[in-house]
């Protein structure tokens, strides 16, 4: 390990930590859910990832441009996985500004995920992948999947092109089913129990852009 991952490994897993105090009192808090959480395993699973991804990052980028970027995008799933493990929310201020930013870097040529012969896969990754799992929702009723989760897709798709932004999903929605049956097995949740997709798709976009 280089000491550049050794320093973003630290940095990760310090942001993991504010990112996971700064989702306890924002975005606003609703009565179900009242702000002022103190530190449990919430912390410690943001910061890990944290950590892990930004160590990664070196490994995976050597332009210190696209570091940058790519860098910037993880500290922001971040702060959604932080959000949304505590309200089960990705607060638009957040996933809304990723789309524009990730089709300039996309249109850029710099993304060494899109290649420019791939850009027309990215954006049918942008608009097939949370299109299809809005209508993959429908029959479970409102709320079956976060309108949240559909945007940061868009970005996802964008920033990593359709081959891995599906691979991603699909290992976010593999994980999602593993972490949900030993709920299940365990009875810490129970068949009508709601559980946030959103961390196990913000996993599956780490894995997009992170693997080889």
């Amino acid at each position: 390990m280089t000491p550049l991952a050794i320093v973003l490994g630290i940095a990760g897993g310090i942001w993991g930590v504010i990112a996971d105090r700064v989702a306890t009192r924002w975005p606003e808090h609703d009565e179900e859910t009242p702000a002022g959480r103190p530190i449990g395993w919430r912390t410690v699973v943001v910061a890990v990832v944290g950590a892990v991804s930004l160590a990664l990052l070196p490994g995976r980028f050597g332009d210190p441009v696209v570091l940058l970027v790519f860098g910037a995008y993880l500290v922001t799933l971040v702060l959604l996985l932080a959000t949304d493990l505590d309200q089960r929310l990705l607060p638009d201020v957040v996933t809304l500004p990723a789309i524009p930013l990730a089709a300039v870097f996309a249109l850029s040529g710099l993304d060494p995920l899109v290649p420019p012969a791939d850009l027309p896969m990215a954006v049918l990754a942008a608009v097939v992948l949370p299109g299809g799992l809005f209508l993959l929702s429908i029959p479970f009723g409102a709320g079956a999947i976060g309108i949240g989760d559909l945007k940061l897709m868009v970005s996802v798709g964008l920033l990593a092109g359709l081959g891995r932004a599906f691979s991603g999903l699909l290992g976010g929605a593999l994980l999602a089913g593993i972490v949900v049956s030993l709920l299940l097995v365990t009875r810490r949740v129970s068949l009508h129990s709601y559980v946030p997709f959103g961390p196990f798709l913000i996993l599956g976009a780490l894995l997009a852009i992170l693997r080889a």
